[in-house]
């Protein structure tokens, strides 16, 4: 029997939050929060702002629950998950498939009484994407992986964006492009630098199965693809020229680090390029935010 299937009982309420990959909801729900904010010239409705990023939250943890419980023979091989409450037995598959299934339809059945069923139908789409589609069977199949399974991970702001309208509209599916085309050059980076855990893992991960090399480039092709996404919702006038010079120099700094990856024999390059994919979409968000509520009312100030 192995470790993972082996429970010790001593599982706390911080292994349960573990479970549900805190740090990777919470920059979803900034997502979401800044999707719901850009869908409207007003004031988002309180119980939207609240239940509706809470429902998307506990149906995120629910998908991640899933990853740690498909996973968690593979997590002891790697270091940066060994730790994890099921890979070291704190936690059960049981416990853990019980609590994915309560957190699950918990988001649901808010989405549903408090947003709109839109909006339930889409998270429910994205949980299935993320944690069927792609953890059990994309995230071993191909080295593509990534590529194809990130469309679960860039849907936020889209259910953001239909918890406020009821509607999809084309500048919500820019952000999802926005947020599908960050993420290769984002989990590559990571690949690379864990290459030998993935490898020992059986994971099919780009770096492993083509090479450091070739991922690099890709990663300096995809950085030059999200740049020029980025300039999108400036063409079609969702955003000015605020948002178009903060997108340009974050897209530059993008650019140096997949460089600097590219020119790199070893080091810390892709960790370093990992850590700034993460600031950079943080940061992209905050002058989305910057640019919809600041310019306008800049361009309206009364000369005295």
């Amino acid at each position: 029997m192995s470790q993972g299937e082996v429970t010790t009982g001593s599982a706390s309420w911080r292994d349960y939050l573990e479970l549900c990959k805190p740090n990777v909801v919470a920059l979803m729900i900034l997502t979401s929060l800044i999707g719901m904010l850009l869908s409207t010239d007003g004031a988002v409705p309180m119980t939207v702002l609240l239940f509706g990023n809470l429902g998307i939250a506990l149906c995120a943890g629910s998908a991640a629950v899933v990853n740690h419980i498909v996973d968690r023979h593979v997590d002891d091989k790697m270091a940066r998950t060994i730790n994890r409450p099921l890979a070291q037995g704190r936690l059960g598959p049981q416990e853990a498939v019980i609590f994915s299934l309560t957190t699950g339809f918990l988001g649901m059945a808010v989405l549903l009484v408090f947003t709109n069923v839109l909006t339930a139908w889409l998270t429910l789409a994205s949980l299935v994407g993320y944690a069927f589609v792609y953890t059990m069977f994309l995230k071993r199949a191909t080295p593509q992986n990534i590529v194809i399974g990130g469309l679960a991970g860039a849907a936020p702001p889209l259910l953001g964006w239909t918890a406020v309208t009821g509607e999809v509209h084309y500048n919500a599916l820019l952000l999802v492009l926005i947020i599908f085309a960050w993420t290769p050059p984002h989990f590559w980076a990571l690949a690379v630098h864990r290459k030998e855990e993935y490898a020992k893992a059986e994971i099919p991960m780009l770096p492993v199965t083509h090479g450091e090399k070739y991922t690099k480039i890709n990663i300096l092709l995809y950085t030059l693809l999200l740049i020029v996404v980025t300039t999108m919702p400036y063409l079609t006038g969702m955003f000015g020229w605020l948002y178009l010079t903060g997108s340009l120099l974050l897209g530059i700094g993008f650019l140096y680090w997949a460089v600097v990856m590219l020119r790199s024999e070893g080091g810390d390059s892709g960790m370093k390029t990992f850590q700034y994919s993460i600031v950079y979409l943080m940061a992209l968000f905050a002058i989305m935010l910057a640019d919809h509520y600041l310019i306008d009312t800049v361009i309206y100030l009364p000369i005295a």
